[in-house]
């Protein structure tokens, strides 16, 4: 690759209402958007008229929007998407076949998600005048249902994600791996999981096994690897791109933390974002938490552990199915508001009082000859002031606002040791 192909890059676009295309604010993002040739969001919503069968869970919100609000983002700009995600099944196999049929049927560049495994893990190209782009999607955040299957010679593969498993390893002193088997025996919790181990149902492993729960004797703590096999599967797609493509982009979904910490990145996340450069990838675009977490220069290239938000209108899904009103003991008269409200008792706790869920940044840079030289970040604002008629919709940040969330952003990479100059309200960090 000869010459320099620029790429802009937000995180989670939870779109649920139409964007004014007359809005200056919208517009002068816009501005800011196209001047790069690669434009990458995370798209979290299913696109469908509600004429689908809701899944029994969801991934918190029943996810949804009108097909429309896809022009919308491609207004924006946005010509590369990630689908895979913990809400890509949340209206069943039909939402998810309605939402690829949308994106294809719009020409868009989408990764994650498909009618089988082979298509949800496959690399995506977009052409570029200056050269080829390959996006790859994955999601660690999602129930094991959401896995797109593999197809045989005799069986259909089944539709869903390109997931990434990971493994979680609760680590206690013998003395009290001791007590809990004690405890544990005294009770027929864990009948189900040694009847299944003796009939050959479940698969016997080291340790000690409650359920889906792994304990081993060492430091206490939790320690979470990724899933090998699928960390292979990916490795393959990542490396089948870097032949077919002049850049390589991985799109990971995936709300795991440390412990509490929703702003620090599980374990196995780290580990894998260091595989996906490894193998070939010339970024790491992470997002799902809905908030910031630290960026991470590894090998050269980049690693955003989450992007944020872009949009985010989760309180607008037009509808929600009877399992949404279970939950907070509302009944059929009820309705969307009456939820989102019971959700966050009127606005008082959540998601919604959360200033960080409603401030990210758009990260963009350039790479030339599979070399990056600097990373520039620009804050944006989604409206934390506004009610829920306007909140979640993105605008450039002001002055003030951008070196606080930019601030905070340098507070949460300083654990990787990354280094962000601060001006005028934007950020670069230099390579």
């Amino acid at each position: 690759m000869d010459k320099t192909i620029s790429i802009v890059a937000t995180g989670d676009s939870f779109i649920t209402q139409r964007l004014p295309h007359n809005d200056p604010n919208l517009q002068k993002l816009r501005d800011y958007l196209m001047k790069h040739d690669v434009r990458f969001t995370n798209l979290e919503v299913l696109l469908h008229n509600f004429d689908v069968y809701p899944s029994a869970t969801s991934g918190g919100t029943w996810s949804a929007a009108r097909p429309q609000v896809l022009s919308d983002l491609k207004w924006l700009g946005f010509n590369m998407f990630a689908w895979a995600n913990n809400h890509t099944l949340d209206w069943c196999h039909n939402g998810l076949l309605s939402t690829r049929k949308y994106l294809e049927e719009a020409e868009c560049i989408h990764a994650g998600a498909g009618i089988n495994l082979a298509e949800a893990s496959q690399p995506r190209y977009l052409d570029t005048p200056q050269g080829r782009v390959a996006l790859i999607g994955t999601t660690s955040t999602a129930n094991d249902w959401h896995r797109a299957g593999a197809q045989r010679p005799d069986v259909l593969g089944r539709p869903g994600v390109n997931a990434l498993r990971y493994n979680a390893i609760h680590k206690v002193t013998k003395e009290d791996l001791a007590r809990l088997k004690s405890i544990i025996g005294k009770t027929e919790i864990n009948a189900k999981r040694m009847l299944d181990e003796k009939e050959g149902f479940a698969k016997k492993q080291s340790g000690f096994i409650v359920g889906t729960l792994h304990f081993e004797i060492g430091e206490p703590g939790t320690e979470t690897r990724m899933n090998e096999q699928d960390a292979e599967r990916i490795r393959q797609s990542i490396t089948e791109a870097s032949r077919q493509a002049d850049v390589v982009l991985v799109s990971h979904h995936g709300h795991e933390m440390k412990g509490m910490d929703k702003d620090r990145t599980a374990d196995f996340m780290r580990e894998y974002a260091h595989m996906c450069i490894d193998s070939g990838a010339h970024a790491y675009l992470g997002h799902g938490p809905h908030i910031l977490r630290g960026i991470e220069i590894y090998k050269s290239r980049p690693i955003f552990y989450s992007l944020g938000d872009f949009i985010f209108q989760n309180d607008s899904v037009e509808k929600q199915p009877t399992e949404f009103y279970d939950i907070y003991n509302l009944g059929p008269t009820n309705t969307p508001s009456d939820g989102f409200d019971a959700r966050s008792e009127n606005e008082t706790k959540g998601l919604v009082v959360d200033r960080r869920v409603f401030e990210s940044v758009v990260v963009s840079f350039n790479i030339f000859q599979g070399n990056i030289k600097a990373i520039n970040l620009t804050p944006i604002s989604l409206g934390f002031e506004f009610g829920r008629s306007r909140r979640g919709r993105p605008q450039l940040s002001s002055v003030e606002d951008g070196v606080r969330i930019l601030n905070d952003l340098q507070r949460l990479s300083n654990e990787f040791g990354t280094v962000m100059d601060i001006k005028d309200g934007l950020g670069i960090i230099n390579i």
